[in-house]
């Protein structure tokens, strides 16, 4: 059995929450290995981006990280509070420990800008949302990591993206790296996800 922890801040946004929980979800029902998806908050009740309600099953401080084999992290919105908890220390303290332990680290969008605070990105490739003035990029580069304007970058055991729609790529991503790429590609089927082709890979988000 492998586990995830998921961790939401107030102001995740719903997509690509979304996308971790059912591509593992199916794994777990269809694929060759179990898993079991938990996903944490700080709080009882978090409003996401968009301003669904969203009841987190543990509180962080109630889970012991050593029982976990990997962490995703869905990112979020500045307007509706995203950064003031997922910059927060428990947040950060928890992607040092599975930095630390060798453990998977798979982020979407903006939630690479904690990867980066937390002092994870150090020496490494990494991408993040990306606009023409790079104010996402810049906060990478600060905390020493290579950015690499590519909707996914793979670095070791380190997953990072460049927006909503890399979401399930994520998903299928830490999948492979949980169990294989050929139980990821049988998910994929049975889920009726196109592979996107090596240009979508290659293709810059700013020119």
């Amino acid at each position: 059995m492998k586990r995830v922890l998921m961790l939401l801040a107030n102001g995740v946004e719903p997509l690509e929450m979304a996308a971790i929980t059912d591509v593992l979800g199916w794994a777990d029902l269809l694929g060759d290995h179990p898993l079991e998806l938990i996903n944490a908050g700080l709080r009882k009740q978090i409003v996401s981006t968009f301003g669904i309600t969203i009841s987190p099953s543990f509180l962080l401080s109630d889970l012991d990280l050593n029982t976990f084999d990997a962490l995703a992290l869905p990112g979020g919105f500045e307007p509706s509070g995203f950064y003031e908890e997922a910059l927060s220390e428990p947040f950060l303290a928890t992607i040092r420990h599975f930095v630390d332990a060798g453990k998977i680290v798979a982020s979407v969008c903006v939630s690479s800008v904690c990867l980066g605070a937390a002092g994870a990105l150090r020496g490494r490739n990494a991408t993040t949302y990306h606009q023409e003035g790079g104010k996402r990029k810049n906060q990478l580069v600060e905390t020493g990591a290579h950015f690499v304007d590519r909707p996914i970058v793979v670095d070791g055991r380190i997953i990072t993206s460049s927006g909503p729609g890399t979401a399930t790529e994520v998903a299928f991503q830490l999948l492979t790296q949980l169990t294989s790429a050929e139980n990821a590609a049988f998910i994929r089927q049975k889920m009726r996800f196109a592979t996107p082709d090596i240009s979508w890979y290659e293709t810059p988000q700013v020119p």
